[in-house]
């Protein structure tokens, strides 16, 4: 497996095998560890010391199933740390079978100029081209599609990237064809734009793929997996992730106006049930893959009221954050914010966070959803209120005088409330990534790896929480170091799958406590980068507001805050340089 160096500096693409000291990692271990040993801590995240590192997880280019999400990481516009986001599509597993490990981006073209990189049978090449900036990336992708081939993969900065906001997305082609996956938080779109980078294109035409010389053990176990997930996740195939709009908003745990409510009044108007009547009655799709090799099938296609394909997929985050969130009950609404994300290549869960609290500053009302579309033709026109809200939730909630703003290390929330998802919110105030649903959720039913940790907790009670969000960062950890969607489950009967599959792909005994290992180092790795950025364990909490205001069921944030900052003593190990 190989490491590619772009260097934009001099224009330069160069291949060379992967060192040994790199072989275990994968996905976010891999970009991580790389961005620790590379790149200097309060590097400017658009200036040319930072870099935009691209990995498949270490099951990619295989048949495990949903091994295909992609790791991309560097120092993040948003926080000011280590940043890893992940994304389904095709790109994943196209790298891994021409046998790249890991795609390094370093130093800035000349202003004004912008390349693409394109990766294929003979090598790479870096292509000067102007000719995708200001297309949004529906039209960019169908021009790469019709110079370099129908089947390409394409990871794309979208408009939002070249305009430097922080909260833009590193969009990547799903089966389809389309740009609707997204590496979508911490603004590293931007960092893949200032490099000079447009656009990667992955040709695999003509490619010779790497045989893993995997034994059938090895393929019978993937199989099995397979057929498990197809039984085990039906309500996830039959409805998406927006199933759990009405969990969480029966929970009380709806992110509403701003955070300032947990139940929404119109949750019905876009719970799953609606949003498949939807799909079904316009010709959509309700069970669509959003990677090759998932037979979970949670993405859609979802269609306007003409019939016509609008996005592909609304899931939960988009769902509430840009519907509840806003008090906006319609789901062809949320549909056409989303269509908008995808084109300009913008983060939801950040984009909802921001607009929640310009409605919050009196700008709009909650539920204007006319006023919402004002502010994105103020985003597409480039004014100072739409680079205000490009810039996310913190710095926007700052200048207006906001200050119920929900965010932790300058990344907005995630849509489940942290006063009723109490773990979860520990998450949020703890993860280096800043807050994160998808660094360590802790859902309902939720339980650890360890025999102390499986108790079934509620989740309105502080009790075993920091304990449950610890072992849940520790195993979605995992999960992105293999390039795993995180909806095979980060449980105690994952972690056991994946010591069996990592001792049969890499030939040598791989235990559960190696691979909690793993994650354990890389935590530890993206803390300490983060403090010596100057982000403290001090700085592990959530806004003030969480603790002071109540939920109408009375929940509060309650979790000690001492407790909190100490989370990350987990062990004495010191990470390595």
């Amino acid at each position: 497996m190989q490491f590619l160096v772009a260097n934009m500096s001099n224009r330069t693409v160069t291949a060379s095998p992967a060192p040994s000291s790199y072989e275990m990692l994968g996905g976010r271990a891999l970009t991580s560890k790389l961005l620790f040993d590379m790149v200097t801590p309060k590097s400017s995240p658009l200036g040319p010391d930072n870099k935009l590192i691209i990995a498949p997880g270490l099951l990619a280019g295989t048949r495990v199933p949903c091994s295909g999400r992609l790791s991309v990481g560097g120092i993040s516009p948003l926080t000011g740390g280590i940043k890893e986001a992940n994304a389904g599509g095709t790109a994943a597993h196209m790298l891994a079978r021409i046998g790249i490990k890991a795609v390094i981006i370093e130093g800035k073209a000349p202003p004004g100029i912008s390349y693409i990189l394109r990766i294929h049978s003979a090598g790479a090449e870096l292509i000067e081209d102007d000719s995708l900036s200001g297309l949004n990336n529906y039209e960019a992708c169908k021009r790469i599609r019709e110079k370099y081939g129908e089947k390409v993969s394409i990871i794309l900065a979208g408009i939002a990237s070249e305009k430097r906001f922080a909260n833009a997305t590193v969009a990547v082609t799903d089966p389809s064809g389309n740009p609707s996956r997204h590496a979508a938080r911490g603004g590293l779109g931007s960092v893949m734009f200032s490099r000079g980078i447009k656009a990667v294109i992955i040709d695999v035409k003509n490619s010779d793929f790497i045989n893993f010389k995997l034994p059938a053990q090895f393929n019978d176990l993937s199989m099995k997996w397979s057929k498990e997930l197809i039984e085990t996740k039906k309500v996830l195939s039959l409805y998406g992730t927006a199933n759990l709009v009405g969990v969480i908003n029966e929970l009380g745990g709806l992110a509403t106006r701003n955070f300032s409510s947990g139940k929404f009044e119109l949750a019905e108007n876009i719970a799953a049930e609606k949003l498949v009547s939807n799909i079904k009655s316009r010709g959509g799709n309700p069970t669509h893959a959003c990677q090759q090799g998932c037979p979970i099938r949670c993405s859609n296609t979802y269609h306007d009221k003409n019939g016509q394909f609008l996005t592909s997929s609304l899931e939960f985050e988009t769902i509430a954050l840009t519907g509840s969130n806003l008090g906006i009950g319609d789901l062809d609404v949320i549909a056409q914010i989303d269509r908008f994300c995808d084109e300009f290549g913008m983060d939801t869960i950040e984009l909802g966070c921001t607009l929640g609290v310009l409605m919050e500053a009196g700008i709009l009302s909650f539920g204007d959803a006319d006023g919402v579309f004002e502010l994105i033709d103020e985003i597409r026109r480039e004014t100072v209120l739409g680079r205000l809200i490009g810039q996310g939730v913190s710095i926007t909630g700052k200048v207006l005088g906001v200050e119920r703003i929900p965010s932790v290390k300058g990344q907005g929330l995630a849509a489940y409330d942290p006063r009723a998802l109490k773990g979860t919110g520990v998450t949020y105030a703890t993860s280096p990534m800043g807050a994160d649903h998808t660094a360590g959720n802790c859902l309902p039913g939720r339980t650890g790896y360890r025999s102390e940790t499986q108790k079934v907790l509620d989740t309105t009670k502080s009790e075993g929480q920091i304990e449950l969000s610890r072992d849940m960062q520790l195993m979605h950890t995992v999960c992105d170091a293999m390039g795993l969607c995180i909806f095979v489950g980060a449980n105690t009967d994952t972690m056991k799958k994946l010591s069996e599959l990592l001792s049969l792909r890499f030939q040598r005994q791989v235990t559960v406590d190696d691979i909690i290992s793993l994650a354990r180092n890389t935590l530890l790795l993206e803390v300490e980068y983060n403090r010596r950025s100057g982000i403290l364990e001090s700085d592990n909490d959530l806004p003030e507001f969480f603790r002071r205001e109540p939920l109408e069921n009375g929940l509060t944030f309650d979790l000690d805050r001492n407790e909190l900052q100490n989370f990350y003593k987990m062990t004495d190990a010191t990470p390595s340089a």
